[in-house]
């Protein structure tokens, strides 16, 4: 890709093909009677009403918790991990828990799923105990080999292709900084790894303006890239691909970045290093961005590698912000694959969370 920029769906003078809300409570209703008994283990498979209706509830569950602390009663989550974990872990637990279901963790971080026995053999034994399947793993096969393979719901809580429940958590936060995110313009700058594939479908099914800036050779798979101009092309969203950070920071609204080595990859640190510096979100990167643009990183950050303490410490930082929000959008995730989701009145229009001015 040299040094050029390739912009997929220009962002002038789209339109959106489809409803990005809900515009009903039926609407709502129907759009969560699709989404019981059905498995997350990527974005892609969710319609542009299915991410609406789950940003809009996890909307409501924050605001709300009340109202849904008994909808999983009874209902049973096993949370298997392949890898160490402290935000996913505990915010699935206390969501499982405050919603009045329990939630069981299997740590597998010793010997992958399959090894011991067959993952076929193992989603037949959790379905007849468990209500709901919570995967961490290292291979994206694994998640959807159990899904194949149970008749109860299965959650991605992180693969080496994607973080689906990290990029809602995500996109929900921008909203309650934002309000409507439709035209909004979205920076991620580092590794084209599995939490950026997950930003860029969830990007383009809520109509943001997403850019990817990476080194050469650490681009996103080029298969989710088609996936993400695909919705897009519904939504009036965009996709562009860089190797310029600043070129991609100017004038965003957020900037996003990511560990330059993931879990799994720290034989490659050393060469990595050199090559992701120039990518770093440091103070001169985020003044190119908007005077109201937000820091965003999913954590463990490695403070001073893919970003300085002064960004990550600072006042545009909103990455606690995305933390807690991890629980309330998993919760939203669980209530809509088990049946238990409602619309609750008063919290209808996630938009009207703040306004503003469209670009």
């Amino acid at each position: 890709m040299d040094n050029k920029t390739f912009v997929m769906n220009s962002p002038k003078g789209t339109h959106p093909t489809t409803s990005l809300g809900i515009q009903s409570d039926t609407m709502f209703h129907e759009t969560a009677k699709g989404l019981a008994g059905k498995d997350l283990c990527s974005i892609a498979d969710l319609s542009v009403t299915e991410m609406a209706a789950l940003m809009e509830l996890a909307h409501a569950v924050k605001a709300q918790p009340e109202d849904f602390r008994n909808a999983l009663d009874a209902k049973q989550m096993v949370l298997i991990f392949e890898k160490d974990s402290l935000r996913t872990r505990l915010t699935f637990e206390t969501a499982m828990n405050t919603l009045g279901g329990n939630a069981l963790f299997v740590d597998q971080t010793s010997s992958p799923l399959g090894e011991r026995e067959s993952i076929p053999d193992v989603a037949r034994n959790l379905e007849r105990w468990m209500s709901i399947i919570v995967l961490r793993t290292y291979s994206h096969e694994t998640i959807t080999e159990m899904a194949a393979n149970s008749k109860v719901p299965v959650i991605n809580a992180l693969s080496d292709l994607e973080h689906p429940c990290q990029a809602i958590a995500d996109f929900m936060t921008l909203e309650e900084r934002f309000g409507s995110l439709e035209g909004l313009k979205f920076t991620y700058v580092g590794d084209g790894n599995n939490v950026c594939h997950s930003l860029m479908l969830t990007a383009a099914l809520l109509g943001v303006h997403c850019t990817i800036a990476t080194p050469k050779s650490f681009e996103p798979k080029l298969s989710v890239v088609h996936k993400a101009i695909e919705l897009a092309e519904h939504t009036g969203g965009s996709l562009t691909l860089t190797h310029d950070p600043l070129k991609a920071a100017t004038d965003a609204d957020a900037i996003y970045t990511d560990v330059c080595t993931s879990m799994g990859q720290e034989h490659e640190a050393a060469r990595r290093a050199p090559i992701f510096k120039p990518f770093q979100v440091n103070e001169a990167l985020m003044s190119s961005a908007q005077d109201s643009a937000v820091f965003m990183h999913c954590l463990p950050a490695h403070r001073g590698a893919e970003v300085t303490d002064a960004v990550l410490d600072g006042p545009q930082s909103v990455v606690f912000d995305q933390a807690e929000n991890r629980m309330h959008a998993q919760k939203a995730i669980t209530l809509m694959l088990l049946g238990g989701a409602k619309r609750i009145s008063g919290s209808r229009n996630r938009n009207s969370l703040h306004s503003r001015s469209k670009r």
